[in-house]
């Protein structure tokens, strides 16, 4: 888009009904004399991802604002009004980022505008649950305000449909089309804050979704007895302070403490650099407590709490945090070990992964003859495959590196809250045996052979950055590397092609002929490009296992190398 179209599309924001904050905003970027701030506002309009629409929040077509949400919810609103006859319902949650109570009340605005109910919770809520609502309360979609584990300057929109899943194709490209139709804020219907088809969720709902999780314990003795393992929980200032406590409990953890500097929401994150669990600097004042009070295990999770980090104590001191293919093979194992114990697997039943989900999974799987789905990266390919099975296969439990797991099928996306409660029963069951999850972990690598993993992110900011992105892809593409790391490449999976039947994505992985596996692919919610590398070694005994470990993460550093990206380890 040139510039003088990017004035054109400013200059309908300086008018009402846009407030006079956002006209007198976008008035300043057109009188600058700079226009790289006006071009990264109003460049392009912001589109769904793998998560949604996230975007920095501020005036523009390309950014997070009360308009955005608005016309976004409107095409919605349109979209829906085309696919279903007669009453119509959409449940709506938030999280503690700024402004999200705000771009809530005008979603819930927006769709009683267009005589459809809104069903809202009375203050925050994890993700999970209001994957969990659509489903409960008949829902045809439902919508979370949020930007997960992004830096305090993002928010957030993310869409569900009835099935209780995030959009997928067709219905993501067709909402996008009916939003892009929106002539505007003047086109949007929106319904004043009292109007009756907004609805306040009661909290049954919360004890029915406690209920569900603690549904799904696997430990008699924990059902029996309960537990006081020693927990240390941080929401990290987001909707895991309302949710986790009440969860855990529920499945029998009477020795948890919340992180009371960690506990107010806050959309500021004063604590942390990000919000995000997959980082370990988020974990550090959880871990510091932890230390003080003899914990045995702490978990933390992001802002909308469908993401969740864990550390485990070490024997020789200090905690270990896991990574989420070491927390998502241990979940499988744990899962499929008790119900294959139990003979309560039943034919159609599976297990779910991500392309660039660790391969120990399909080989735990595969020991205990259950199916893996392996689904584009994004939990809501996880959460399509399960409605597309339902009736004829039941999904037991799945997870991707990205921290995210999910236990059952009554939520439909990644769920740390069930997630957590599963974690700390994995750790009791060990607890008890004088051992760790470090000590399950060991032993997969013994039974299966050790998996190693890492990822890397390179940030590419604006319009150059996404520029920066799309070459290095092309490049991928068009002169593709034929060694990495002194390995061969023996396989090529370019899934803008539709590999092994998946939907088309901006994906390209290179196999080498001694089985490592390396991913490039843009973020479909941030300026990142991402590689991923798996590498498999044989066990090898105690005394020689760190120096196996260490070989494992030295080749790992030589793939990147010939990608020139650099990995720490």
């Amino acid at each position: 888009m040139n510039l003088d179209d990017i004035r054109l599309r400013a200059e309908a924001w300086t008018r009402e009904p846009h407030d006079s904050a956002t006209r007198d905003a976008v008035q300043a970027m057109l009188d600058d004399a700079d226009t790289s701030a006006l071009e990264e506002a109003f460049h392009q309009d912001l589109a769904f991802g793998t998560g949604g629409m996230r975007g920095i929040m501020g005036p523009g077509t390309n950014r997070m604002n009360a308009a955005v949400v608005a016309m976004a919810t409107q095409g919605l609103a349109d979209y829906l009004a085309a696919h279903h006859d007669g009453p119509m319902a959409v449940a709506i949650a938030h999280d503690s980022r700024h402004r999200s109570d705000e771009f809530t009340r005008v979603a819930a605005e927006v769709l009683a505008g267009n005589g459809i109910d809104a069903h809202v919770f009375p203050a925050l809520r994890p993700t999970p649950e209001l994957s969990f609502a659509i489903r409960r309360l008949g829902c045809q979609a439902g919508i979370v305000v949020t930007a997960s584990h992004n830096p305090k300057e993002y928010n957030g929109y993310k869409v569900y449909w009835g099935d209780g899943g995030q959009i997928v194709p067709p219905h993501d490209h067709g909402i996008i089309e009916r939003v892009r139709a929106v002539e505007g804020l003047e086109a949007v219907r929106r319904a004043p804050a009292d109007d009756p088809r907004i609805h306040v969720i009661d909290d049954q709902l919360d004890r029915d979704y406690h209920e569900a999780i603690a549904g799904h314990r696997i430990s008699e003795t924990l059902l029996e007895e309960g537990s006081d393992l020693g927990i240390v929980f941080s929401p990290l200032h987001g909707t895991g302070t309302v949710s986790m406590a009440p969860a855990l409990a529920a499945c029998g953890f009477r020795n948890v403490e919340v992180l009371a500097a960690q506990a107010e929401p806050d959309g500021a994150f004063p604590t942390v650099d990000s919000p995000n669990p997959e980082e370990a600097s988020a974990l550090r004042m959880a871990l510091e407590r932890a230390e003080e009070t003899g914990a045995e295990l702490v978990l933390a999770t992001d802002p909308d709490s469908d993401r969740v980090g864990a550390a485990v104590r070490q024997p020789e001191g200090g905690f270990r945090l896991l990574n989420g293919n070491e927390v998502a093979a241990l979940l499988v194992h744990y899962v499929l070990k008790a119900k294959a114990e139990r003979g309560t697997i039943e034919e159609g039943d599976f297990v779910a992964r991500t392309v660039v989900t660790t391969r120990l999974i399909s080989h735990i799987a595969a020991e205990f003859d259950v199916p893996v789905a392996e689904t584009l990266t994004g939990f809501k390919w996880i959460a399509a495959e399960i409605a597309a099975r339902e009736g004829h296969g039941r999904f037991l439990v799945g997870g991707e590196e990205s921290y995210g797991y999910l236990i059952g099928d009554e939520v439909r996306d990644k769920d740390a809250i069930a997630a957590a409660c599963m974690i700390a029963e994995m750790a009791d069951a060990e607890w008890r045996k004088g051992r760790t999850l470090l000590d399950r972990l060991r032993d997969l690598h013994r039974h299966y052979g050790m998996y190693r993993e890492a990822l890397v992110s390179l940030k590419r900011d604006g319009i150059a950055g996404a520029a920066e992105i799309r070459a290095m892809m092309d490049g991928f593409r068009t002169a593709p590397p034929s060694h990495l790391g002194g390995e061969a490449v023996a396989e090529i999976r370019d899934h803008l092609n539709g590999w092994n039947g998946l939907p088309s994505s901006n994906v390209i992985q290179f196999l080498t002929a001694e089985g490592a596996l390396v991913t490039a692919r843009p973020s479909g919610t941030e300026p990142k490009i991402k590689f991923y590398f798996s590498v498999k070694g044989e066990w090898a005994a105690t005394e020689a296992h760190a120096a196996a470990w260490d070989a494992l993460g030295d080749r790992i550093a030589r793939l990147g190398e010939d990608l020139g990206v650099e990995t720490s380890l």
